[in-house]
């Protein structure tokens, strides 16, 4: 039986252009465990790749082609605009969901966010020229295009050795540098990608951004 896979395009810019790219499973229930679940995010070597448990309740699994991750956040973007939900359930705990001029949001907490290493750069330049890293350690390299408009440019270097050498959208990292920062931000990342990423209320971070679906000529 073929799977029924619905592919995204996460934080794209204001022409659909760029974002990364989600293959999100309908139906979980066709992959009832960790093995064969791991073994389709292999065979689509996305970054990240959803299963659907319970489209009612919001219930879902992350997937990146070399482990389950139990927070990621371009995919729950991706699967809370898909689902059209008002929350989302996973492991770490419920996830918040809004929707406002052509944004979906959620709002979740920077410690529910596998290690990152954030490293600040002097210049977009700086960050533009650089190599992908020998794997080890994720990586996410951000300089400040415009300081006081909060336009920072970002690139994503996961340094898991599975076939991603470079994250086009993280939303995670992004939830995590708003974080730092204690401010509202909007990235460039990759080739052009966009996410946006706010304080929220109690500690939380919202991050946002556009979703269309990839037989949409317009995405």
């Amino acid at each position: 039986m073929t799977p029924d896979i619905r592919f995204l395009r996460v934080f794209g810019d204001p022409n659909g252009d760029h974002g990364n790219v989600l293959g999100v499973v309908r139906d979980g229930r066709a992959f009832p465990g960790e093995e064969s679940r791991q073994a389709l995010a292999r065979q689509l070597r996305l970054s990240e790749t959803v299963f659907i448990d319970d489209a009612q309740r919001g219930v879902v699994d992350i997937y990146t082609p070399g482990t389950r991750l139990p927070f990621a956040g371009y995919p729950l973007v991706g699967v809370a605009w898909l689902l059209g939900l008002e929350r989302l359930e996973l492991p770490v705990g419920s996830i918040p969901v809004r929707r406002a001029d052509g944004f979906t949001w959620i709002r979740a907490r920077a410690d529910w966010v596998p290690p990152r290493t954030l490293r600040e750069y002097g210049s977009v330049q700086e960050v533009d020229a650089l190599a992908v890293p020998e794997p080890g350690e994720w990586v996410y390299a951000w300089a400040w295009q415009d300081v006081a408009a909060g336009r920072i440019r970002a690139r994503g270097f996961p340094g898991r050795g599975d076939g991603i050498d470079e994250d086009e959208a993280t939303g995670a990292a992004a939830l995590l540098l708003a974080d730092r920062l204690g401010r509202a931000v909007t990235v460039t990342q990759g080739s052009g990608s966009q996410i946006m990423a706010a304080p929220g209320p109690d500690g939380t971070t919202d991050i946002g951004g556009r979703v269309c679906v990839m037989e949409n000529p317009a995405c």
